[in-house]
């Protein structure tokens, strides 16, 4: 992996993605991920997660109207009925206090009070997220990312860590075929559902040109 290809992936300097390049090479090694056509689908998924190596937290910024379309179960607005529900306008863009919320009691976290949700929030190249998956990560890559959960933030630590949960979804497998069908449940496996499945695509089609990947 070079920084030219991540910026011609990115569309940043060259100059701002030499410790990107080297990190992810180490992972990719690391991991397995030692084909053109793993690292490709590997690529794509983490630049689309990452906004291009930009974004290494999670987004939770969100205005009271978003919140009810993205967590009805949590939230709503007057004049609608509670009906044990949050009123969304207590958590526009509030990014820790929404955390503590939608992540209590699931993922390995505590309750709301616990504050987990904030604490274990998506960070890395793939948006680990949870006390579970912190905690099994961590295990695996000898860091302790249950203490020290900004971590992720580094270049090192978040490759390492995509690469842990590559491994984990047997992502290699799933890259292997690289078919649409194939690429889908990979996106599946690392983000619940297909959202921005154009994007990752675009990606993933530009990197196998530039890793010269044949399926």
């Amino acid at each position: 992996m070079t920084p030219h290809a991540l910026a011609a992936l990115t569309g940043r300097p060259e100059e701002e993605l030499a410790d990107w390049a080297e990190a992810i090479d180490a992972a990719m090694q690391e991991f397995q991920i030692d084909t053109p056509v793993r690292q490709a689908a590997f690529l794509a998924q983490v630049l689309h997660e990452s906004d291009g190596l930009r974004r290494l937290d999670e987004n939770l910024g969100y205005s009271a109207k978003r919140l009810t379309q993205v967590w009805p179960r949590h939230f709503y607005l007057p004049p609608e009925e509670a009906n044990g529900r949050n009123d969304a306008v207590a958590y526009e863009h509030h990014p820790e206090a929404l955390a503590n919320v939608i992540y209590a009691n699931r993922l390995g976290n505590g309750p709301e009070a616990s504050g987990d949700g904030w604490r274990f929030r998506g960070r890395g190249l793939v948006q680990l997220t949870g006390r579970r998956l912190y905690t099994e990560a961590g295990a695996a890559l000898a860091i302790d990312l249950v203490n020290t959960p900004d971590a992720l933030l580094q270049p090192l630590a978040a490759a390492r860590a995509a690469g842990w949960y590559w491994q984990h979804i047997d992502g290699n497998a799933l890259a292997d075929p690289a078919t649409t069908q194939s690429f889908e449940r990979l996106t599946t496996a690392i983000n619940g559902e297909l959202i921005g499945l154009d994007h990752r695509e675009s990606l993933w089609k530009q990197a196998q040109s530039l890793l010269g990947a044949v399926a």
